[in-house]
This record gives structure tokens, C-alpha cells and sequence, in this order.
């Protein structure tokens, strides 16, 4: 694939996102929000430079976050759906990820899907709600890029400390985060947030 192709792709991507980024930096988490009917946690908004390590290692790049906390752990992860709702057009899912061997939460968050861009085998997949869906694209090698577009620090609340399972966290450290194919349509729209992690050291010796 030339490199002017590529940039031709990731310009139109970039275009692309400005005219569809929608206003809040924690979307589509904040959709669920709304549905429960419960007020938003404090959300602040952070310069990629001003998260701090090692949430920067984990967070500020254009790659997906679920190979990304596999490779950190060196363990697969699998998917806990708490709550989802689907249209022929997009699948909306507040989701868990989790080790597969043991109920330990590596993130929480929200991820809306497009769905007409899928092919029939990915739609399946994304249907079936078992396998986390940056776990699809590497298992059918779908070409995407991941395309971080704010990054954000949130005081987490009853519903975000009981996904991940936590006590007595005063801040956590998220990005919002949209997906895109070779062709530049929009795959996914996700807000991801981690646990605390001790600083200097690996998620894994937690």
C-alpha cells in the first residue's frame, strides 16, 4: 500500500472527524448515562502530555486498547456486556473487559458499532457480544486505524467503581477514541477507561 494512499486515507479520516466528533469527550458512555438516568461523574479534559504515567503508555497512542492491555499483561482478555441495545444500523454496548482466567476489570467503557461497514462474518461476531470488538478486527484482519480524539481524567462514581471493581479511587484515566476502516468510514465510537495502576509499574503486578 503506497504512502500517498495513506495519507490520502488518514486525511480523509481526519476531515471526517471533525464534522462528526460529537460534543462530549466521554461519548458514547455519556448515552448510557442518560438512559439511567444518572448525572455524569466529574470529567476534565487533559493535553495527551498531561496524563500521567504509566496511564500515558497505556492510553496515548493510535492503537487499539484491547491488544494494547493484552500485550501489557501478557494474558487474553475476554467481554462482559452490562448493558447494549441494538439497531440494524449501529450496536451500542457499556462493557467490562476482563481477564479470561479470573474476574479481574482491565477497563470499562461504552463503544457504539456501525454495523453496515462490517462484513457478514465481523456483524456475527459484533452480534454474539463475546469477543471484544478491537479482538475482532486483529482475529479477521480488518485494516482500521485507531484515532484518539481526547483524552480525559473522571472521578468515578457507584457505577464506574463497580464495573471495574474498585474502592476509595479518587481519579481515573480514560481517552475517547473512534475507529476507522482503510476506506475511511467510521467502524466505532468508544470511550475507555482504566483502573488505578500503581505508577512506574506494570498493570500485571497489581
Amino acid at each position: 500500500m503506497s504512502s500517498s494512499y495513506l495519507s490520502t486515507v488518514r486525511l480523509g479520516i481526519l476531515n471526517a472527524r471533525t464534522r462528526i466528533m460529537p460534543k462530549s469527550i466521554c461519548y458514547p458512555l455519556s448515552e448510557f448515562y442518560e438512559q439511567l438516568r444518572l448525572p455524569l461523574p466529574q470529567i476534565q479534559q487533559l493535553r495527551p502530555e498531561d496524563v500521567p504515567e504509566p496511564y500515558r503508555r497505556l492510553l496515548v497512542h493510535d492503537n487499539d486498547l484491547t491488544p494494547t492491555l493484552q500485550a501489557e499483561h501478557g494474558r487474553s482478555l475476554c467481554l462482559r456486556v452490562l448493558r447494549y441495545q441494538a439497531t440494524d444500523q449501529i450496536m451500542d454496548r457499556l462493557v467490562v473487559l476482563r481477564f479470561t482466567d479470573e474476574p479481574k476489570s482491565v477497563s470499562v467503557g461504552a463503544i457504539r458499532i456501525f454495523l453496515n461497514p462490517l462484513s457478514v462474518e465481523a456483524k456475527q461476531f459484533v452480534l454474539e457480544r463475546r469477543i471484544p470488538f478491537g479482538a475482532i478486527l486483529q482475529k479477521l484482519e480488518i485494516k482500521h486505524y485507531s484515532c484518539p480524539v481526547a483524552f480525559f481524567q473522571v472521578t468515578p462514581d457507584t457505577m464506574l467503581s463497580d464495573a471495574l471493581g474498585i474502592n476509595g479511587a479518587k481519579v481515573l484515566y480514560g481517552r475517547k477514541n473512534t475507529i476507522w476502516n482503510s476506506g475511511g468510514e467510521a467502524l466505532a465510537e468508544v470511550a475507555e477507561i482504566l483502573p488505578p495502576v500503581a505508577p512506574f509499574s506494570t498493570m500485571e503486578t497489581l
